[in-house]
Parts: structure tokens; C-alpha cells; sequence
């Protein structure tokens, strides 16, 4: 277990890095990673990227997210979510749940989104959370986001909703809350959260930190929730170089490949005859229309 993919279901009240911090002691593997932080309330899938498998990380942390949760309506908070201190409220009546989903489904599609005052992102390296709590102004950067689904899991109930999600990485589930408040006039923040997919993968496949433990201690294996490194699915093709070729791979030299829709910019995993993988590389050059294109490895593992 030292490259490759573990999925963990994490637990409410301990950070993201709380997380890796404690895989780290209980595997004795300092090089890990994480394909997408979790606020401290928050619960669900993180993807850890162990060893050499950390180097793929760039290419997963974009897949797409899967939500679910509860809105609470009426009360709007400095964070955007539970854990924050209130700073409105205002009555619900007359609110119906057809008028709620209406507008969750608004949100669906592309936009350009604010991160909350709250969060960790950075502005000339300071966070802004950092800016919020010396009640310094917040300066509102956006991000073009993408909604695939946003609806309601069941009707409005004293003041809340359950919802499912859909989005692309970096979606701040906390302001789309905040926002669908603002858009019904009311108000709202994010009561809680579980993400329960990224990409291909499953929060049902994961396993909780008390969970690790004991599967060590006992001996126990950790599939699903451990991917071994040649089984990592990444979001693009994979080519099988033949013997000639894994040797330029390994020495960085590009090779040709032979794929009827190559474009300039792709990227390839490369694997060798045993199907293990040899390195990363993108296609440099389309030859005519031959299907033909030139890969030159961008990460190579030897």
C-alpha cells in the first residue's frame, strides 16, 4: 500500500488535512495527497493519492462531485453554512416547495460563482477567511462553475430541504446555498453536507478512519476502498506501448500511436505489455489523417 488510491469516508468535525495527517501515522506513508478538500462539518468521499500515485492528483481533482445534503431556509449565516454566526433571518411563509425547486434548477448549467468570505481561498497569500475575521473587506473573486443537477430530494419541511448535487470541481455547495436564499427572498444557509461521488468514484466503496484502523490491525485488506496504482482510472485513453516503445518512454522520448481521433493537446496514459503504467504524456502532433500521433511522456514512472 504504497502507491495507489484510498478512498476514505470522512467523519464531521476534523479538517481534510486532519485526515491525511492520520493515514499518514496509521500506513507510515508520508507522501499522500488529496483530490479535493471537505469543510470540518462536511462528511463524505476523499480521494487520497498515496506515493507515486500523488503525481496523478493534477488529473483527478477535476472530475465532478456528487452532493448530498440540507438547505435550511430563513436564516442566512457569515459562513454560508451551520457553523457560522447568524446574520438574518427572515419569515418563510408562503414559500412553496414548486418555487424552491424552480429556482434550484435556475442554478443549473454554466456560472460564474463567488467563493464564501469564509473559505481558504487565497489572495496574495493570505485567506480569506483570514480577511473575514479581522473584518478586513473580502474581495469577491469569481469562478466559472458548471451545475449539472440541483434539485430537491424530497418537499420543503419545517424551513428545510434535502437536495442532490451535480457539479464541477470547485463549486462552493455553501454559497450555491446562500445564493438560492438570496434568489427566494428568504434567505438560506447549507445545514450539511456528504459528498458521495467523485469521478468514477463511490463513498459506498470507502472506508472511515475507526474502519482503517481495525483492517490493519486485523490484517484485513482494504479493497474497494483501496485502488492499486496500475488500476487507477484517469479521465482520458490508455495506449499499450510495445517493448520498443516503453524503452523511448522511459528515456522521454516521444513515441507514435495509432488512434483515429487524436487531437493535438490530448492526453494518454501510457501502459506497458503488462498492462502496467509506464507515464503520462500528451499528443504533441496529428500526422495527416492517419489517425497518427506523436506523444511526448510528461510524467514518467520508472
Amino acid at each position: 500500500m504504497k502507491n495507489g488510491l484510498l478512498l476514505v469516508d470522512k467523519q464531521p468535525g476534523c479538517t481534510s488535512h486532519d485526515v491525511v495527517q492520520q493515514v499518514r501515522r496509521r500506513l507510515g506513508q508520508r507522501k499522500i495527497g488529496h483530490c479535493g478538500t471537505l469543510d470540518p462539518s462536511a462528511t463524505g468521499l476523499l480521494v487520497l493519492t498515496l506515493g507515486r500515485a500523488t503525481r496523478l492528483t493534477r488529473f483527478l481533482i477535476n472530475a465532478p462531485k456528487v452532493y448530498g445534503g440540507t438547505i435550511r431556509f430563513g436564516v442566512s449565516t457569515d459562513t454560508y453554512d451551520a457553523a457560522g454566526e447568524v446574520t438574518a433571518e427572515a419569515p418563510i411563509d408562503g414559500i412553496e416547495p414548486a418555487a424552491v425547486e424552480a429556482a434550484m434548477r435556475a442554478f443549473e448549467g454554466e456560472l460564474d460563482q463567488a467563493a464564501p468570505p469564509y473559505s481558504a481561498k487565497k489572495i496574495k497569500g493570505v485567506k480569506y477567511y483570514e480577511l473575514a475575521r479581522r473584518g478586513e473587506p473580502v474581495p469577491e473573486a469569481k469562478k466559472r462553475i458548471k451545475i449539472f443537477e440541483f434539485a430537491p430530494v424530497d418537499g420543503l419541511w419545517d424551513g428545510r430541504i434535502s437536495f442532490t448535487l451535480s457539479c464541477s470541481s470547485g463549486t462552493y455547495v455553501r454559497s450555491l446555498a446562500h445564493d438560492l436564499g438570496r434568489e427566494l427572498g428568504c434567505g438560506a444557509h447549507l445545514e450539511s453536507l456528504r459528498r458521495e461521488r467523485v469521478g468514477p468514484f463511490d463513498v459506498a466503496d470507502a472506508v472511515d478512519l475507526e474502519e482503517l484502523g481495525s483492517r490493519i490491525e486485523d490484517g484485513r485488506g482494504l479493497a474497494p476502498a483501496w485502488i492499486p496504482f496500475d488500476e487507477i482510472p484517469l479521465p482520458f485513453r490508455n495506449v499499450q506501448a510495445d517493448a520498443q516503445q516503453e524503452r523511448r518512454i522511459l528515456n522521454g522520448q516521444t513515441v507514435l500511436i495509432h488512434e483515429s481521433d487524436c487531437r493535438e493537446g490530448d492526453w494518454i496514459q501510457l501502459v506497458n505489455q503488462s498492462r502496467r503504467m509506464i507515464a503520462v504524456g500528451s499528443v504533441t502532433e496529428c500526422i495527416g489523417e492517419r489517425g497518427v500521433g506523436v506523444v511526448r511522456p510528461r510524467i514518467v514512472f520508472r
